[in-house]
């Protein structure tokens, strides 16, 4: 089984730790503040270790990458780009600029015709990123329950295998992966977390909500 390294500490990175965990996986999780992390690796125990990010990058053979989408170039840089070649790079990133959203709706520091997932997938040729789990709440990324009902996950890259890696977790963490082509799809399933986050600014509920792609 692959070992995980997580480029990051917030929630994304600790509840999709907790689901690597959960099926046996060994995690490592890359920060720039550790302090954050105690109560967490007190939970988990020797199932995970806590180091640099470039400490997560050698350790993963698989990679996660949860940040702000603001600092994805600045993490993958410490990181270290011969810690981070030729692994799969699962990218949760959104690019969501510092401005608060209008009627619901965020604003992206990104053009339409360019996704964050494909600027860094140009900056490290040498990895393979993978978009995924960038359009739903935290809370539902792992096993989420909707009444029987599996959320699709859409998800796209470049390198086949890389996609394939990351649809057996999509599976494991039960979602019906979408597979939606190669890294220029990133422009259209970054603009989901736009889409998503809509209902939760208006409503002010955030984990009840997910996409389905209905097929005939």
């Amino acid at each position: 089984m692959k070992n995980i390294g997580i480029l990051g500490s917030g929630m994304v990175a600790t509840v999709l730790g907790d689901g690597f965990i959960k099926y046996g996986y060994k995690v490592c999780m890359g920060t720039s503040h550790p302090e954050k992390l105690d109560d967490w690796k007190a939970k988990h125990g020797d199932a995970v270790n806590i180091g640099s990010f470039a400490d997560a990058a050698n350790f993963g053979d698989l990679l996660v990458l949860p940040v702000k989408g603001s600092a994805a170039m600045d993490v993958l840089e410490s990181a270290g780009r011969e810690n981070i070649e030729g692994k799969t790079i699962i990218d949760t990133t959104n690019p969501i600029e510092a401005a608060p959203p209008v009627h619901g709706v965020l604003k992206f520091f990104t053009d339409i015709n360019l996704s964050l997932m494909e600027q860094l997938q140009k900056a490290y040729p040498g990895a393979n990123f993978v978009k995924a789990f960038n359009s739903l709440g935290a809370p539902l990324m792992v096993n989420p329950d909707f009444g029987g009902v599996k959320p699709s996950m859409f998800i796209c890259g470049d390198n086949g295998a890389a996609k394939m890696e990351v649809t057996e977790i999509c599976d494991l963490f039960g979602f019906d992966t979408e597979d939606m082509g190669q890294s220029e799809a990133a422009r259209a399933i970054e603009s989901l977390a736009m889409l998503w986050c809509i209902t939760g600014f208006t409503t002010n509920e955030w984990d009840r909500h997910a996409f389905k792609l209905l097929k005939r």
